[in-house]
């Protein structure tokens, strides 16, 4: 089984170039958005509400977790081990800096990608990751078809990867040729859905608006001092 935000890496990866069809600053972010996403769904962590031991509003880590996969199980460890309880947003900037490199890695030993290493100008390293096997993407994207543009009802997974596509504005990057604002007001409704438990829609409240502003600041950071 592959990770939501594995998934979403082959979604935002053009398969010819082996581009991000999202900025450097948007894919690590969105990743990381889906590693908590992960955990929340299967009910590992939670986002504190009222009369817990954990301040309200942070990342809570049940008590009786089971996580095996070694990405999910370095973020429950970062959470755990964090001098303060985290909020969504918080975790998103505190642990999106390697996320990239470790979903990567996975689709590549997976073989749904490659790596090219080359360079710009003959100076500069690039690394793309161009399309090598992309049946699963295919079928990833035509359940993502089926509910943003055919408007058949999501099961809980495909919310949550299209939640998150939507919190970086790239629903219409996955379907081009779609109607981009019918997609992309399709994709909000689905993220407000009552598609999920109480706890877990929390969550993804909680991580769609982190991730929202977590991609916003270093734009408007680079705008102010331009």
């Amino acid at each position: 089984m592959t990770l939501i935000a594995e998934d979403l890496l082959l979604l935002l990866l053009d398969d010819g170039t082996g581009k991000p069809v999202v900025d450097s600053t948007k894919l690590p972010r969105v990743l990381t958005g889906a590693v908590i996403l992960e955990l929340a769904m299967d009910g590992t962590v939670s986002v504190a509400g009222d009369n817990e031991t954990t301040k309200k509003g942070r990342l809570a880590v049940s008590g009786a977790r089971t996580v095996s996969d070694p990405i999910l199980e370095r973020a429950v460890e970062a959470i755990e081990t964090a001098k303060r309880p985290m909020t969504p947003k918080s975790a998103v900037e505190k642990l999106h800096k390697d996320i990239r490199e470790q979903v990567v890695a996975r689709v590549v030993e997976r073989g749904f990608v490659g790596e090219e290493k080359g360079t710009v100008l003959g100076l500069f390293p690039t690394t793309t990751w161009p399309a090598l096997d992309s049946s699963h993407e295919d079928r990833v994207r035509e359940t993502l078809h089926s509910v943003l543009i055919d408007g058949l009802d999501p099961d809980a997974r495909t919310s949550a990867v299209v939640a998150l596509l939507s919190a970086i504005d790239a629903t219409h990057k996955v379907f081009p040729d779609a109607d981009k604002r019918a997609v992309k007001n399709r994709a909000k409704d689905i993220a407000q859905g009552e598609w999920a438990s109480d706890a877990v829609r929390k969550a993804v409240q909680d991580v769609y608006t982190a991730v929202t502003v977590a991609v916003m600041v270093p734009v408007m950071a680079g705008t102010s001092g331009s």
